[in-house]
């Protein structure tokens, strides 16, 4: 592959006491970016945290790029409240919007970064004619809503077959393939193997003591499996 590998620990599993040097140490220890999991108890069945947790991360001194996915409504109203935070990107759930070109314009126009995400149940074909508008595409790998559930094996054909897509339209150094969703030291080869390079992990990371040892850990397997003769079903039941 030619993307870099990226580990992007999301907040919602961090220490909220103790959020700003909790984050300043996950950075410290060797991670690429921060993710928010942003909820709203309506679009998702839970609630989580809005903008101002991103400025209040800036005010403390993190300059670490701060990727939102906003698993909400009213998506273009709160991208102009995080892009005002000092939020580096923001990813929408397709199943969240009506007017898909309209949002992804807006993002832009904002100077942020713009993703998609789709939740297990959707085609990842769906994305297919705006893919050369977007620069992530995340695909769930468990149902949005809470943190700490159990992959969904199913969606490793998704990230393989939008890899595949991705390939055939030279995109592949335009836009990253981002999983969110039981991403840990059992799950991440495959997802690799099968064409992710962006891993968002929560409990997986912020649940260990020594950040930097799990970090590279999961960094080290997505490297090494990546390689397109690594071949491994297990999650298929094969």
């Amino acid at each position: 592959m030619s993307q870099e590998i990226v580990i992007s620990p999301s907040i919602l599993s961090a220490d909220f006491a103790r959020l700003g040097e909790d984050v300043a140490k996950v950075m410290a220890a060797g991670a690429d970016r921060i993710h928010f999991d942003v909820m709203d108890n309506n679009f998702v069945p839970n609630l989580s945290f809005g903008a101002p947790i991103c400025k209040a991360l800036r005010d403390y001194g993190i300059t670490a790029p701060i990727d939102v996915h906003l698993m909400t409504n009213e998506v273009e109203r709160l991208a102009q409240y995080f892009k005002e935070a000092g939020a580096n990107h923001i990813t929408f759930s397709y199943e969240a919007v009506t007017h898909i070109d309209r949002t992804i314009k807006l993002i832009k126009e904002l100077g942020l970064t713009v993703g998609i995400a789709i939740t297990p149940s959707t085609p990842v074909e769906l994305l297919y004619p705006v893919l050369d508008q977007l620069d992530l595409i995340l695909i769930m790998t468990v149902n949005p809503g809470f943190g700490g559930q159990k992959f969904l094996p199913y969606t490793i054909s998704k990230v393989e077959a939008l890899r595949k897509e991705l390939k055939e339209r030279n995109l592949l150094e335009q836009v990253e393939i981002q999983v969110d969703g039981g991403v840990n030291k059992d799950t991440i080869a495959v997802l690799a193997h099968a064409g992710a390079t962006n891993f968002v992990a929560g409990s997986a990371i912020f649940g260990e003591d020594d950040y930097a040892q799990i970090i590279s850990k999961l960094r080290e397997l997505a490297l090494e499996h990546e390689s397109e003769d690594y071949v491994d079903l297990s999650f298929r039941g094969e």
